[in-house]
């Protein structure tokens, strides 16, 4: 690979926050010839059943169709999902996530990984943000120059900052050209849309995108805050 171009990898801890969080950064990286991967951890929908058995098999087959079809517009390499159980990361033993990412990086070999944050209301998110960053410690001789985490509209701002840590954005990508590969990639999980004023909302979309490019002249813009990085 040319020397200024990167493998990322993107973690996602549900269909569709890999778009949420990053999705126009997502394309932009792949205009610039980067290589992009996501790995989504968890299922998805198993918690709005009473029993995660109780899941009708074609909603989860008709999420994993919906993140392969979303990968595709944005460009992505590959999607590959790990399958833990919805809103119930907080059931398996920690170490058993982290190996399994550790697994993905070993493979993969990024240079840039983003992820969850670490504050957000949703504990599954909280969980994701912990493992990737135990899975990326940087040890001699790793790839992993840059760790990022996003923000997930519905998640993130409903902590109130009442969470530690608190969302912090010091990393603001121009995504004007991209926002609507976002929107287009947000809709190919249809069924998680919402209408507006909710944050899920194509309308909430535009207007945090928009929000966020304000506050350093961009038309739009997505942010993160940086965990760490590293030049060697």
């Amino acid at each position: 690979m040319p020397q200024n171009l990167k493998k990322v990898l993107v973690f996602a801890a549900h269909p569709d926050d890999e778009v949420l969080g990053c999705g126009g950064t997502i394309a932009r990286l792949v205009q610039e010839n980067h290589v992009v991967h996501v790995c989504i951890l968890g299922e998805g929908a198993t918690s709005r059943f009473e029993r995660r058995e109780d899941t009708p098999h074609v909603l989860l087959n008709d999420l994993a169709t919906a993140s392969q079809k979303a990968a595709n517009v944005l460009g992505v390499s590959s999607v590959v999902g790990l399958g833990l159980p919805d809103q119930r990361f907080d059931t398996l033993p920690f170490l058993e996530i982290a190996k399994k990412l550790t697994t993905i990086l070993h493979e993969i070999q990024p240079e840039v990984v983003y992820t969850q944050h670490g504050g957000d209301l949703n504990l599954d998110h909280t969980i994701t943000f912990r493992a990737t960053l135990t899975a990326c410690r940087p040890f001699q001789g790793a790839t992993i120059r840059e760790v990022l985490a996003y923000e997930v509209p519905s998640s993130t701002e409903f902590a109130f900052g009442k969470f530690y840590p608190v969302f912090q954005p010091d990393t603001f990508i121009n995504i004007g050209p991209y926002l609507d590969a976002k929107i287009a990639a947000m809709n190919c999980y249809a069924p998680e849309m919402r209408p507006f004023p909710h944050p899920r909302s194509e309308e909430a979309l535009r207007s945090i995108a928009t929000r966020w490019g304000t506050q350093v002249g961009f038309d739009a813009a997505e942010v993160f805050q940086t965990i760490f990085r590293t030049k060697p």
